[in-house]
């Protein structure tokens, strides 16, 4: 769709079914989880293979606390909502590796835990893909925008837990099965929305200009459709808009 994923996420049970894998990168390229880079005719491509979700052992993988998916407490209410099938595994070393032509994995990466590594990640490909076609749209309607900022990708269960309550976060969120992020247009220094309407302002009536770019990317690529939030400026932080690719319409907030 958009032509600008730099990255394929590879699941542990479905690796062997990717000859190249072993063709370029080995046995291991299969069996252990990393970042492997093969060059084209665009630059590098990277497959990244997962650690299996039953790595995870009484919340963790190694240091890494990640908790409890919702799925584990009482079941999943749909396919949806079931466990991830594994995760990504992010070091110090490999952490800037492009996933895409404007967002690398640490990108998405949940905001605790800043001096454990390994750190750990769930995302998919169609939630960067869309992101891309966000800002590509954007532009096309004449809205300048550098690039999508990531406030919030990934979250870990045990990380939304914290934020669980009235006006908060939701149990089960989105953000948890990694096709989630809540993000926001930064065109200069300043790491906050930018004025998008040129009005002079920053306000929701900019994170409503975002918002109606994710709306033309859904009608385009109805397979991308999901939830598009806006979220109102606080003392912590501008205006942003949640966008996900749940597979079906959801629409709340400022809008």
């Amino acid at each position: 769709m958009s032509r600008k994923l730099r990255a394929r996420f590879v699941a542990p049970e479905r690796a062997a079914a990717i000859p190249v894998l072993r063709e370029l990168f080995g046995d291991s390229a299969v069996s252990r989880a990393g970042v492997y880079a093969a060059a084209d005719s665009s630059g590098a491509f990277h497959f990244i293979t997962m650690r299996p979700f039953a790595d995870k052992v009484r919340g963790r993988i190694g240091s890494y606390r990640i908790g409890f998916f919702p799925a584990e407490k009482r079941g999943a209410r749909s396919e949806a909502y079931g466990n991830p099938e594994g995760f990504l595994e992010v070091t110090a070393t490999n952490a800037d590796t492009p996933i895409s032509e404007h967002f690398r994995l640490r990108d998405f990466l949940t905001k605790d835990q800043t001096a454990v590594w390994p750190k750990y990640l769930v995302l998919r490909e169609p939630l960067v893909d869309k992101l891309e076609l966000v800002l590509a749209e954007l532009r096309s309607m004449g809205v300048p925008a550098n690039r999508l900022r990531v406030m919030s990708g990934f979250r870990t269960p045990q990380y939304n837990q914290q934020g669980v309550g009235t006006g908060g976060r939701v149990n089960d969120s989105r953000h948890q099965y990694g096709d989630a992020a809540d993000v926001y247009v930064v065109n200069g220094s300043r790491d906050w929305m930018s004025d998008l309407n040129n009005d002079g302002a920053v306000d929701t009536r900019d994170a409503r200009v975002l918002a109606s770019a994710a709306e033309r990317v859904e009608r385009k690529y109805p397979e991308l459709v999901g939830g598009i939030g806006v979220y109102t400026a606080t003392s912590a932080h501008g205006p942003f808009v949640h966008i996900d690719v749940r597979g079906k319409r959801a629409r709340w907030g400022a809008l």
